[in-house]
């Protein structure tokens, strides 16, 4: 078991690097292309952040480990909202812009009440069974379509939407830079990406696809052996090993965004990292194989609704459009009783 613990902390770390290998590489190149940085943040950057939970699942899926993979998806939007959030918020007040409030906040819960009527079949639609279908994860990826036609017009507009800043700002911790000075109505004046030199930029791009590929099929390989040797579930090793490791990069982003004071981008990383891993990452993982839902995993979603309502909220509890320090410390309250209902559970 002890191994296997260790194999799984090591197939984490290589998934990891090899997301960031992948985004500095593919920006290099795509930079010397001569494409903008806003459209590289939209894609390369956004696609390779989420890289990690994309590739634990299709993994998962493709070993027929469904629960791992919901579970990585679920657990790791519950601890983006409560752990994460929560930690941030302890750091400093963090404020959030009203385009957030009214509309990411509102689109990120969407998302999971989406997937709430999806894996009720029984309910809805009377069926015998709970299951996300094929046909549910189409819906997914069309939503997700949906939202990135509102990040391009927000772009396009001028707007200072903080998911798109999520997206193409402070995404690597260490020395992948894309800094943006704004002005006036809020557009980008000014950005800069770290530029390598091509045979760099091609060896870090193959490199960090490699890294992805054998990072996570260690992660998988020994997430499984380790549920069967501790008699844990699929679904409870997801719910938290896996999806707190696969959030490490978020939790990294939004720290130093919280003590640097960019409050804005600290809350907008977690809620478009949310969208993206229902949406985008969930809804692949269903088109490829579909996913049965049980009762405990219909648990996890109810908590995954009521945390992304309480953040939206606490927008309006105390300071407006404002989460405070106390509300941080709550939300890490609820985190630790969540975890500790998991383990109760087995």
């Amino acid at each position: 078991m002890f191994v296997s613990i260790i194999l799984l902390i090591l197939g984490l770390v290589i998934l990891i690097a090899g997301a960031e290998a992948l985004v500095r590489g593919a920006s290099s190149i795509s930079k010397r292309l001569g494409i903008p940085a806003i459209v590289i943040g939209l894609t390369i950057v956004a696609f390779g952040t989420s890289a990690p939970e994309l590739i634990v699942n299709i993994f998962s899926a493709l070993k027929g480990t469904t629960d791992l993979a919901l579970g990585n998806i679920i657990g790791s939007n519950i601890a983006n909202i409560l752990l994460i959030l929560g930690i941030s918020a302890l750091i400093v007040d963090l404020k959030v812009q009203k385009n957030t409030t009214w509309k990411e906040i509102p689109f990120a819960t969407l998302a999971v009440f989406a997937v709430f009527i999806m894996a009720n079949d029984r309910i809805f639609d009377k069926s015998s069974a709970d299951v996300l279908t094929r046909t549910d994860g189409l819906t997914l990826i069309l939503f997700f379509a949906i939202f990135l036609y509102y990040t391009v017009e927000l772009m396009r507009r001028g707007s200072s939407n903080k998911i798109i800043e999520k997206t193409i700002a402070s995404i690597s911790v260490q020395d992948y830079k894309l800094n943006l000075s704004r002005k006036g109505s809020g557009n980008v004046d000014e950005e800069e990406i770290k530029i390598y030199t091509l045979p760099i930029s091609i060896l870090l791009t193959i490199g960090g696809l490699l890294f992805l590929f054998f990072g996570g099929k260690l992660l998988v390989d020994n997430a499984i052996l380790l549920a069967k040797l501790a008699g844990l579930s699929e679904m409870l090793i997801g719910l938290t090993i896996v999806a707190i490791g696969t959030s490490l990069p978020e939790l990294a982003t939004s720290v130093i965004a919280a003590r640097k004071g960019q409050s804005d981008i600290a809350i907008g990383n977690i809620v478009g990292s949310n969208i993206f891993n229902i949406f985008w990452i969930l809804g692949i993982t269903s088109v490829m194989k579909p996913i049965p839902i049980s009762m405990s995993a219909n648990f996890d979603i109810i908590v995954s609704l009521v945390a992304t309502l309480i953040l939206f909220i606490a927008m309006f509890i105390g300071e407006k459009h404002r989460l405070q320090k106390w509300q941080g410390g709550l939300l890490l309250g609820f985190y630790v009783l969540y975890v500790a209902y998991l383990v109760m559970r087995g």
